[in-house]
């Protein structure tokens, strides 16, 4: 027997060999079922005071806010859905007038959450994500000023009766966050 024949019959015996060894394995212990999320905005639901800050100019380098109080309603549209409002003013503008769905989608296991404001009369790009250990985070991709930016969503701080919100714009693919938005919310 030639040495390239007996190296390649030992090639063959060792595949062989692996093939035998990975069909007789255990199967992998199957994956944990993703958590049912449904109900994680639930805390969101009824009557708010919210306390808003906005910055006037983001991504801009300003660091002008403008604070606003006002009121938040939300209300459950059907299980897994829910539509809140909110009219909140104060000197330095108006967020009037503004609707926000949020959507539980039962198979991936996630929320996406949209704004829409009357004045624009469109909804936005959907912001998409979930609660882990008692903090939501969403992100999307949307353009702002001509080029587009990531934004992120994130609700925290969550009691029976508070809790907190914050949206941030990234124009550098999420390496640095700029709060631009944020709402601390306090039952009625």
């Amino acid at each position: 027997m030639t040495r390239s024949r007996s190296a390649a019959l030992r090639g063959a015996r060792l595949a062989l060999a692996a093939a035998l060894a990975a069909s007789l394995a255990l199967p992998a212990a199957a994956a944990a079922p993703a958590r049912d999320g449904a109900k994680d905005f639930d805390f969101h639901l009824g009557a708010w005071h919210t306390h808003i800050r906005r910055l006037v100019h983001p991504l801009s380098g300003s660091q002008e806010w403008a604070e606003l109080d006002g009121r938040m309603f939300t209300r459950a549209a059907w299980d897994g859905a829910q539509l809140e409002t909110i009219e909140a003013k104060g000197p330095g503008g108006a967020v009037e007038n503004s609707l926000t769905f949020f959507l539980y989608d039962t198979a991936a296991h996630q929320w996406t959450v949209r704004f829409a404001d009357r004045a624009e009369g469109v909804l936005s790009t959907p912001l998409i994500g979930e609660f882990k250990d008692g903090r939501g985070e969403f992100i999307d991709q949307e353009p702002y000023h001509g080029r587009n930016i990531l934004v992120r969503a994130i609700w925290s701080k969550v009691t029976p009766t508070t809790h907190h919100f914050e949206q941030a714009f990234s124009d550098d693919n999420g390496k640095t966050w700029e709060i631009n938005f944020s709402a601390d919310l306090t039952k009625e």
